[in-house]
């Protein structure tokens, strides 16, 4: 025993060791009675021992917990849901939709259907190639939330007296346009730090991170996005983490007025019953950029996810351990509770395919590294890679050059994957896209080579396929949910806007605008869009046959042909030389070998103008060192950083854009500071002849929400008119003439554009006021001074301002064309119908403003004749086919002054450029050459 404190040594052992002393020190006549004593003490050892080790038994023994005998048999009924395998939902035999709320039945009579899959008895390989798809004349009639009809005729006497009998005069009906990547509700708009909840940024990996803890039912953009037709949106977390977290299928229908009892997120679960579970990952940059310090590369990233599979697989193990054991000796003779860990129940369920998981991937490697886990991990993404066929590809049609990893982008990827055996799907990645918009993807899609009927499917079937949903959502078929949408013209054609959207069989619009277009039949599939040439032909001479329609605007006259007339086109030394029969040229063309180009329906038009973007100034918008870079307090020109023959510039020039005009960048993506250059799109230096037709076009100040980063809108405001007030006042000489004050002058002088990029119709009355005051000022100095010569660029909510816009004669170049609204200074744009009459382009053009359409970002220059396209099929009369083409191109140099002459820049189309399935045939731009897409 220890003598200070009276109590036993840990270890009984330990007490009961031989003495130490040297066993010489006992005599031999004392060895009997030692022998008794060493028999005793031994006895005592032993008899300690046995009572020690009863007290440690006991004392464990007390000291266990009492187990819950109901919590260990909700342990055992988690067993079998942990084991439990999903299946997609079916469809056929409910009696209503779980969804459904009391409402009267609706029967859309006589409309175009698309019901999404090719008629009975088509093969796959026939219904792969295109074969079996149609259109079809019929009525729809919609109960309990389902479609429970689809039929040529249905009588109005065999549905329910109360029943909403709804007339589609023809018009194309689809199920609703599903968006598999989105993220309304958590990155809701206009963007506010205190509502922005789209990235858990805690930690890189967040399997645990959950959408509907985050999705603000009251975000505006459902409603936006419910009037382009889309019912249904994946909303997932963010891309900043490698393990995002789980993501939600939800509804547009929100509310009493549309069908919904409440105002809740779980209101607007698109499955009620979550029959299966959605999952955020995401592989390079974003990650990379946002988590350095946890993965700063992609062999990091892989560790990562390897890392969080490999715990996630250790509690699958646990688990299933215990289940076992469990279901073996009964719950009532377990020790302890199933091993459950929140922080990885998502990503062990993953594990066991009951999720559905969504990877944010672009190259090679990342691809790779993620197939690599999915077989080391034996787990699905969409049910594919692991196990199955290889996964569906959620993709944009041509937004690219953001970041490194998207510069390798194609617009044709969708068709290239689709020759592949792979399926495409377009998606938003709302708000980087406005989802309102993500059937223009599809369309887009099916300009650049993807068949009609895989377009289509790309934002219905296919992704209703994939989320596990697919004989619930996708297609107009009996027991599917009644989510339809009637549109006015053929959903692929440009500009296709909604007439009405039911979701579960409710109406969604009351009184929904819808805009006077003439009826048309749905497409006729092109299939030659599929014959992709991605690099033309460098020719001189050419000889176009099948000219259906010039739109030249320079000063001479050409006939224009009649209706079923063609003419012909010749082209001498990059120039045209000839419209009409052309016979001579014909001729001389075929005498001399002079290649000879049958057009259908061919256009002849001026050459298209990028303005507003950074073109030319910037290559890789998130790599500084391919940039020209920020100006936010050092003035600048533009000429001075041009950086030309980069993949945006030929991107551009491919798709008929043949000149630019790039101001310095502010402080980021769409903001000016600076004199802006226009250029040649082919341009190789600015040293080469004409490839800079103007130094400096005009002067640009950024005045929207950017400028709050550096100082506040009065003193933005204030200081410009202090520099244009002194500029006017001053009598100093022009010591610099490439300094600001030398060019300020030369606004003042009325020699240049002063253009402002803001958005807020607050900031644009500023400036408005800002020009009467100087106007005013320099006029009391001269009687004869010229008014200030004002642009604006961006214009979101210009629209609420257009007469006085108009009035003082101020041009304004809308960029985007179609603003999603996505700042406190642009969220009162107008988005169109069937919700607004109009958009800001529209009331700026019916108020008689000189408007034009500017580039938000620069992958957007391929798109400006589709952009002129919507202006023209939805603007009701406002713009004729080449007005349309003018606020692409002759708009944009009446704006930021002068006019150039198209005389040597020209365009040839297969189609109107204003329509989804033309083709830019020919492009030349003064060079001497055209270049031939053959």
């Amino acid at each position: 025993m220890d003598e200070k404190s009276g109590l036993p040594p840990y270890s009984a052992h330990t007490y009961c060791e031989p003495n130490d002393q040297p066993r010489h020190f006992f005599r031999r006549g004392r060895i009997a009675r030692r022998s008794r004593a060493v028999k005793v003490f031994a006895l005592a050892c032993l008899s300690f021992i046995v009572l020690a080790q009863w007290g440690q038994l006991w004392r464990a023994q007390s000291s266990a917990p009492v187990l819950s005998q109901q919590k260990l048999n909700e342990n055992l009924q988690t067993c079998k849901k942990l084991r439990h395998k999903p299946e997609d939902p079916v469809g056929a035999g409910r009696e209503k939709n779980a969804r459904y709320l009391d409402g009267k039945p609706t029967l859309v009579k006589n409309a175009t259907i698309w019901v999404g899959e090719p008629v009975k008895g088509t093969t796959a390989e026939d219904a792969r190639a295109g074969k079996g798809w149609e259109w079809t004349k019929g009525d729809v009639f919609l109960q309990y939330g389902l479609i429970q009809k689809v039929a040529a005729d249905i009588s109005v006497n065999s549905v329910p007296d109360n029943t909403i009998i709804y007339e589609a005069h023809g018009r194309p009906l689809t199920a609703g346009i599903i968006d598999m990547h989105s993220h309304v509700g958590v990155y809701p708009l206009p963007e506010l730090w205190g509502s922005s909840d789209g990235n858990e940024m805690s930690d890189n990996i967040t399997p645990w991170a959950r959408a509907i803890d985050a999705i603000l039912p009251f975000d505006s953009q459902f409603q936006v996005i419910k009037s382009g037709g889309v019912t249904t949106s994946l909303v997932l977390p963010g891309s900043g983490n490698n393990m995002g977290g789980e993501a939600y299928l939800v509804k547009h229908a929100i509310g009493k007025a549309e069908g919904r009892k409440e105002i809740s997120a779980r209101d607007l679960l698109a499955d009620p019953e979550q029959n299966w579970r959605y999952m955020k990952m995401a592989c390079g940059e974003n990650a990379k950029r946002v988590h350095r310090q946890q993965a700063y590369s992609r062999m990091g990233e892989s560790y990562a996810f390897r890392h969080a599979f490999e715990q996630a697989a250790e509690l699958v193990r646990k688990q299933d351990d215990w289940c076992d054991k469990a279901e073996s000796v009964g719950v009532e003779s377990m020790s302890d509770y199933l091993p459950q860990e929140i922080a990885w129940e998502s990503l062990s369920a993953a594990l066991r395919g009951q999720v559905h998981i969504n990877t944010h991937c672009y190259t090679v490697p990342d691809l790779e590294a993620m197939v690599d886990h999915t077989n080391e991990f034996k787990f699905p993404i969409l049910k594919r890679t692991w196990g199955g066929r290889p996964p569906s590809s959620a993709i944009f049609a041509d937004n690219m050059y953001y970041k490194t990893e998207s510069y390798i982008g194609s617009e044709h990827a969708g068709k290239y994957l689709y020759d592949e055996g792979l399926t495409p799907i377009y998606v938003s990645d709302n708000p980087v896209l406005n989802a309102q918009h993500v059937l223009f993807e599809a369309a887009k899609g099916y300009k650049y080579g993807l068949p009609y009927h895989a377009a289509l499917a790309s934002v219905t079937t296919a992704p209703a396929d994939d989320l596990g949903m697919g004989q619930r959502l996708g297609k107009v078929k009996p027991g599917f949910d009644a989510d339809v949408v009637v549109w006015d013209s053929d959903p692929l054609s440009v500009g296709a806007s909604p007439v009405q959207v039911w979701i579960d069989g409710t109406a969604q619009f009351e009184e929904p605008v819808e805009l006077q277009k003439p009826y048309s039949e749905p497409i006729v599939p092109d299939e030659s869009l599929g014959h992709i040439v991605e690099e033309p032909t460098e020719m001189t001479d050419v000889f176009f046959t099948g000219i259906t329609n010039i739109l030249l605007r320079n000063e001479t006259a050409y006939d224009v042909p009649k209706e079923g007339e063609t003419f012909n086109v010749a082209i001498s030394k990059g120039q045209v030389t000839c419209i009409g029969s052309c016979k001579a040229e014909l001729e001389a063309a075929t005498a001399a070998g002079i290649q000879s180009v049958h057009l259908k329906n061919g256009y002849l038009t001026r050459a298209f103008v990028g303005v507003a973007g950074t073109l030319g100034l910037s290559e890789i918008d998130a790599e500084v060192s391919t940039n020209n870079g920020e100006n936010f307090d050092t003035f600048s020109r533009a000429i001075d950083g041009l950086a030309l023959e980069g993949k945006k510039l030929r991107a551009g020039y491919q798709y008929g854009a043949t000149r630019a005009i790039s101001a310095p960048v502010f402080n980021g993506g769409g903001t000016h500071y600076g004199t802006s250059v226009g250029f040649v799109t082919t341009a190789h230096t600015s040293l080469e002849e004409g490839a800079v037709f103007e130094s400096d076009v005009a002067l640009h100040y950024t005045l929207d929400q950017s400028v709050l980063s550096v100082l506040s809108y009065s003193a933005a405001f204030g200081g410009l008119r202090t520099k244009l007030l002194s500029a006017a006042s001053s009598k100093d000489p022009i010591a610099h003439p490439f300094s600001e004050y030398a060019y300020l002058r030369k606004v003042l002088e009325g020699k240049m554009v002063l253009a402002l990029t803001i958005n807020s119709a607050d900031g644009i009355a500023t400036a408005l006021r800002i020009k009467s005051e100087v106007d005013k000022h320099s006029r009391s100095i001269n009687s004869d001074a010229p008014a200030l010569r004002l642009a604006i660029l961006g214009g979101a909510e210009a629209h609420i301002l257009a007469k006085e816009i108009a009035d003082a004669g101020v041009g304004v170049i809308v960029a985007p064309s179609q603003s999603i609204g996505n700042t406190w200074d642009a969220r009162r744009t107008l988005t169109g119908a069937p919700l607004s009459n109009g958009t800001t382009l529209d009331q700026l053009l019916s108020a008689g403003v000189t408007a034009a359409i500017g580039l938000k970002e620069d992958w957007m220059v391929r798109d400006l004749g589709l952009q002129a396209g919507v202006a023209y099929h939805n603007g009701e009369g406002r713009v004729s086919e080449a007005e349309a083409l003018d606020l692409v191109s002759t708009n944009v140099y009446k704006i930021l002054g002068g006019e150039i002459k198209e005389d040597t820049h020209f365009v040839v189309h297969e189609g109107s450029p204003l329509d989804i399935g033309s083709r830019v045939k020919a492009v030349a731009s003064g060079n001497g050459r055209v270049s031939v897409f053959v």
